[in-house]
């Protein structure tokens, strides 16, 4: 009998954390829809939205190790995989047919190549995009190099596969002193691109920001591993230390506790990411900033809601709604803010409040569209796919 491939009932999951995960989707949206009217980063309202995906990582490093390091004498590698692509891979689909559905209702002056692409081209994005495979930028039909063009925001999912593959191979082998040489090395990575010193004279100029990782280039291979190795492995790290402190103490391990962590966390999620532009333009105060927010606010909000619970009926509810549509948020926002992007440039002289009903509506839709979708199709799909893949399997194997 193969007891490794038996299948494996879900583990009490953080509300908090969850919920704090919605948040920082909300912020993405509304950092994108910003995008419409900035003159650069420097000057971009909701400036430092970006940095969602930093916190994504830190999460998803800790939410990893919570859920499988202790499973490893139950499960084969291939077992995880299959986990992992069960509530990954669905909204990775959804995503990239929405955005190939909606990408022609974005021709215009600010992606002029898109009227000249090829139906070839256009078909071997959608085909790629749901096989979770980046294009080169010769292939990009939107012109901003993209490695998913049909649905931007797949280039974090690349690297969340790659963090899963990297778990898998080295990661969950490794004790926590190693782990943290490992963190150490790459917050220096992190300071290397965020205080413009260009160490290893990768990048074309200093950057003093993560901003970047989505193109197969070697300067934006090197953004983009640079913001998935330190927090995904510093979330990986809280979460081996508090498990140690579960099984030493036999509490729930947590750190310390936050009265009102739910909204405390909240709040500076949001602060973060809504602070201007530190100076007035990207240097190394903003770089600072940036480092700080990553290396230091980031692991201590994750301690903080591993450590709290929801106080109340609302606050939890809030926490699992939140946390329910943050991934198909994320993953179905973007073709709708790139429509606003387009329709904001070419209707630059229209009445302001056209603007802001036009970027309250693309929310609010964003936001319906992210249940709808996880209601109707994530859901589904994925408990079709664990009684008739994973369970199934796993029966097979265990006669």
């Amino acid at each position: 009998m193969a007891k490794e491939n038996i299948y494996l009932a879900s583990k009490p999951r953080y509300e908090i954390l969850d919920g704090l995960r919605g948040v920082a989707a909300m912020m993405v949206v509304i950092f994108h829809l910003f995008e419409s009217y900035s003159k650069g980063p420097a000057t971009q309202i909701v400036n430092h939205g970006y940095l969602a995906v930093d916190f994504f990582f830190v999460l998803s490093g800790f939410v990893i190790g919570y859920a499988y390091d202790d499973r490893w004498d139950k499960m084969t590698v291939m077992g995880f995989f299959k986990r992992r692509l069960v509530r990954l891979h669905p909204l990775v689909v959804i995503g990239t047919l929405a955005g190939a559905c909606l990408v022609f209702f974005q021709i215009g002056p600010v992606f002029p190549r898109m009227a000249g692409s090829q139906l070839g081209q256009f078909l071997l994005c959608i085909v790629l995009g749901c096989l979770m495979i980046p294009i080169t930028p010769a292939l990009d039909v939107r012109g901003w190099g993209e490695t998913f063009p049909l649905n931007g925001p797949q280039w974090s999912l690349f690297l969340e596969y790659l963090a899963n593959i990297l778990y898998v191979v080295l990661f969950r082998r490794l004790p926590k002193a190693a782990l943290a040489v490992l963190c150490a090395c790459s917050a220096f990575l992190t300071l290397d691109l965020t205080l413009g010193w260009d160490v290893f004279d990768i990048l074309r100029r200093p950057h003093y920001n993560v901003i970047g990782g989505w193109s197969l280039t070697g300067e934006q291979l090197y953004i983009g591993f640079t913001r998935l190795l330190y927090p995904f492995l510093a979330g990986l790290l809280i979460s081996r230390i508090l498990s140690s402190r579960r099984e030493r103490t036999g509490s729930d391990g947590a750190l310390f506790r936050l009265r009102g962590g739910f909204w405390w966390c909240s709040l500076l999620l949001v602060a973060i990411m809504a602070t201007p532009c530190i100076g007035g333009r990207q240097g190394v105060p903003d770089g600072l900033f940036q480092a700080v927010a990553i290396l230091v606010c980031f692991p201590l909000i994750i301690l903080a809601g591993a450590g709290s619970t929801a106080p109340g009926a609302f606050t939890s509810r809030l926490s699992r709604f939140l946390g329910e549509i943050s991934y198909p948020l994320y993953l179905t926002h973007f073709p709708f803010a790139l429509m606003q992007y387009n329709w904001a440039a070419v209707h630059a002289d229209a009445p302001l409040w056209q603007h802001i009903a036009l970027g309250i509506g693309v929310f609010l839709f964003s936001i319906g569209l992210a249940y709808a979708v996880l209601k109707v199709y994530d859901q589904p799909v994925r408990d079709w796919l664990r009684e008739h893949w994973l369970k199934r399997n796993d029966r097979k194997r265990t006669v």
